[in-house]
């Protein structure tokens, strides 16, 4: 039998569950996850915050060793050979390739019909299709690249969808452009991709704006950031935003990636751009509500305001040949907790805690 970890309704806690082992078809695989990221939208799921089916083992982050290949699977996305026991990660969505969004408008990640592994693929249909587990059966048509046999696996896990989220932004919706200043708000994963990101593009200067102050040392000591601004621990919110602009050049940066999630950090966002700057909108995943924003603030400026919703499997081949460079420069591994599998309703607690930055299950079959 195999051991998943499975949300069985909203609100209630995970559990682990057996389900007998998958066999793979012809054009997927089965992987033996080593780590199942745990994500912010993980949280999401568990209170009810996005509507899907439930019993549902979780999981949409992972990297593990492939365990069976399917009739006429052979190679990973760039080509390679894969065989068994090579170390893997894989695109959490499959898109349809036939709505307007993929056929139309170029843009997959909006795509009407996607399936997403740990999200909308319930145990009622196929229980192990999350990364909580310890074999996941993956799909013709799921994007699988190989990992490189310098990274390791931990560090590779630290911004396991963050990553791939910030290279769709940055790759397609508005690039960081050499010698740019950016600032950027919220210090958890997203942010700290968005930072590191932004850095190995050439920026001239990142200026992570965020907290707990925890959570900022954590990024220092892995090399993420040219200044920090702790915004949580700041009594006067303005006083933290001023500080942020004076850090970036005074009048404000060049661009802006909002990675918070809170409503109201785009309307606090919108002062920070320099006029003629640029406004990029990563971090609203779910639907936190309203909060009031100055248009004047746009207008005045002059701002490119830019939203960017989720990636496609093309984006985490690109963070996974971004890799070697990203964990030279950083210390990604500093950043990653990890827990075991059975403890997955603790890490769950300890993320939405913010005791720890980055949670991963650590899956031994």
């Amino acid at each position: 039998m195999t051991r998943a970890v499975v949300l069985p309704a909203f609100g209630e806690p995970v559990r682990v569950r057996e389900y007998p082992p998958p066999r793979p078809v012809p054009g997927g695989m089965v992987i033996a996850p080593t780590y199942g990221g745990i994500c912010g939208t993980d949280l999401h799921l568990q209170r009810g915050h996005l509507p899907i089916p439930t019993p549902i083992v979780l999981g949409h982050e992972g990297l593990g060793l492939v365990h069976e290949l399917g009739e006429g699977t052979g190679t990973d996305a760039n080509g390679e050979p894969l065989a068994p026991g090579d170390p893997v990660m894989w695109a959490s969505s499959i898109a349809c390739g036939t709505c307007p969004a993929c056929r139309l408008h170029r843009e997959p990640t909006l795509c009407a019909h996607r399936r997403t592994y740990g999200v909308n693929r319930p145990v009622a249909e196929e229980p192990l299709s999350g990364a909580w587990a310890e074999r996941i059966a993956l799909h013709p048509g799921a994007t699988v690249v190989k990992v490189p046999d310098q990274v390791d696996p931990v560090a590779a896990m630290a911004f396991a969808c963050a990553g791939p989220t910030l290279v769709h932004a940055l790759f397609e919706r508005r690039p960081v452009r050499v010698g740019e200043t950016v600032i950027v708000q919220g210090s958890g994963p997203v942010g700290l991709a968005a930072a590191a990101l932004a850095s190995l593009a050439g920026a001239a200067r990142v200026v992570v704006l965020g907290g707990p102050a925890g959570r900022l040392d954590l990024a220092k000591a892995a090399g993420i950031g040219d200044a920090h601004v702790d915004l949580v621990g700041e009594p006067d919110p303005e006083t933290a935003l001023a500080r942020a602009r004076d850090l970036a050049g005074g009048a404000g940066a060049d661009l802006v990636i909002e990675c918070a999630g809170a409503p109201v950090a785009v309307a606090q966002g919108l002062t920070l751009p320099r006029r003629g700057g640029a406004y990029l909108v990563v971090g609203q995943y779910t639907d936190g509500g309203d909060t009031l924003v100055n248009p004047h603030q746009i207008v005045h400026r002059q701002l490119d305001v830019i939203g960017s919703w989720a990636f496609t499997g093309a984006h985490v081949v690109e963070y996974v040949r971004l890799l070697p460079a990203l964990a030279a420069r950083f210390d990604l591994a500093s950043l990653v907790t990890a827990f075991p599998l059975a403890d997955a309703e603790r890490a769950l607690r300890a993320v939405a805690a913010g005791t720890v930055l980055k949670a991963v299950l650590e899956v031994a079959a």
